[in-house]
């Protein structure tokens, strides 16, 4: 199918541009890198400005970008048709990392198709089998914190969660295959924004430090091939994600290889990234972190996931997700034209009063109220037909580890004043490694 051509410099005419939303005449440079690095604090800035939807203009070719920051427009977003809101498309730059069969890059049918496949392994009964697991790889890293020093735990959790995606995602249990993954895989997730343009302009990909890059994945790549091909023969009875994958689906050896690269990449530093912030909170905040420990002494999961979900709302790791329409659509006012790409900005509806009162405190017992917050406030996973396929066991997993965490310690920040966000690719992540000082109970 033809992709949907970008809203941009070489698409869009006068008149049409007169009629679009209002934004900031900055060059589209400016932007970008405001976007890049500072959308945290960009995007309140233009919704003051210019109100609750406003336009920007990003590379590559002064592309089109309309913010939607109101639930009520939102949720009309995330209700389309699939096949008017394409979110692979504007997922394409990561094509050379993640491939082509990417659950994130497909759109239409192929979509349906790769999501119907993948959901046996991210079923209810399927993450209580992977539960198990993962307490007992978290009780395993937390059973080395430095007690009584002041330690990075962002760092602590992205190994933790690598250590997570290998044996209980992959399956690989084998000390020496471990042993030559860790690394390797340390450097797959760790793709920089220059790394990721190499998707918009695929002559860099014959250069370093994008060929360096690629020459790494392709020794990834040659694991994991060989690990498919023996689990071809062994999954019955296993209980590891590509073991439920085989079992459930047909799939060749490459589909398979890009669906558990995507699941390395968009599981890895969000859930890492997610147990930071909530580390973070909870090391300033003695009541929450009591309220906390109780929930793991009496294995109340609704109260841990709590403070999981708030962490994430108050911190969302992803700032916004996109679609590309392919097709002239009326939307929030606007009659917005074919190749416009549609920003949902989850981080500013987070952090609106109208939908969460004191929208500045962690305050996890929002979650466990009378009064929860609205459907379609709390969306750290995206929504529709595209929500996160891996959102339950995100939720499964920052549960498990936290249990496992504040089961075993008490936690302090070295810091009173609390650490502020850093952009890091696409996500927001603690600036100093959220630093925390632990002893035991």
């Amino acid at each position: 199918m033809a992709r949907t051509p970008l809203l941009g410099s070489r698409t869009l005419d006068r008149q049409t541009a007169r009629t679009l939303p209002p934004g900031p005449k900055l060059p589209t440079l400016a932007q970008t890198v405001l976007f890049a690095s500072h959308r945290r604090t960009f995007f309140p800035r233009m919704r003051d400005k210019y109100g609750d939807v406003f336009t920007i203009r990003l590379v590559p070719s002064s592309r089109v970008c309309v913010v939607l920051s109101r639930p009520d427009h939102i949720r009309e977003v995330f209700g389309s048709p699939p096949s008017v809101m394409h979110a692979g498309e504007g997922n394409m730059v990561l094509e050379p990392i993640m491939g082509s069969h990417s659950l994130l890059l497909l759109d239409d049918e192929d979509h349906v198709r790769m999501r119907k496949q993948l959901m046996p392994a991210f079923s209810g009964a399927a993450l209580r089998g992977y539960a198990a697991m993962v307490l007992e790889l978290a009780q395993a890293e937390v059973a080395k914190w430095p007690v009584g020093k002041p330690f990075k735990v962002h760092q602590r959790m992205r190994n933790l969660t690598l250590e997570i995606i290998l044996q209980v995602i992959f399956g690989v249990t084998d000390a020496d295959r471990l042993n030559t993954l860790r690394p390797l895989l340390d450097k797959i997730v760790s793709v920089s924004p220059v790394i990721m343009l190499g998707g918009f302009y695929p002559p860099l990909l014959r250069v370093r430090p994008w060929k360096t890059y690629l020459d790494t994945q392709k020794q990834v790549d040659e694991i994991l091939y060989d690990e498919i091909a023996a689990r071809r023969e062994t999954f019955a009875g296993r209980n590891d994600v590509l073991s439920r994958l085989l079992a459930a689906g047909n799939w060749s050896d490459v589909e398979l290889r890009d669906q558990l690269v995507t699941l390395l990449l968009a599981g890895h530093e969000t859930t890492a990234t997610a147990l930071a912030w909530a580390f973070h909170e909870l090391a300033r905040r003695p009541a929450d972190l009591e309220f906390g420990q109780r929930a793991a002494d009496t294995g109340s999961d609704d109260e841990l996931e709590a403070i999981v979900k708030e962490a994430l709302r108050l911190h969302p790791v992803v700032y916004q997700v996109g679609r590309r329409l392919t097709e002239t659509t009326d939307l929030a006012g606007y009659r917005l034209p074919r190749g416009t790409t549609i920003m949902a900005a989850i981080g500013l509806v987070h952090r609106d009063a109208e939908h969460f009162p004191q929208p500045q405190e962690f305050r996890p017992q929002r979650f466990l109220s009378d009064d929860p917050p609205a459907p379609g406030t709390w969306m750290p996973f995206g929504g529709g037909a595209r929500r996160c396929i891996g959102a339950g066991f995100s939720l499964m997993e920052a549960t498990e580890i936290l249990r496992a965490a504040v089961g075993a310690y008490n936690f302090q920040a070295p810091h009173p004043e609390p650490e502020p966000a850093q952009a890091k690719n696409v996500t927001l992540v603690p600036r100093h490694g959220a630093e925390i000082l632990v002893t035991r109970r």
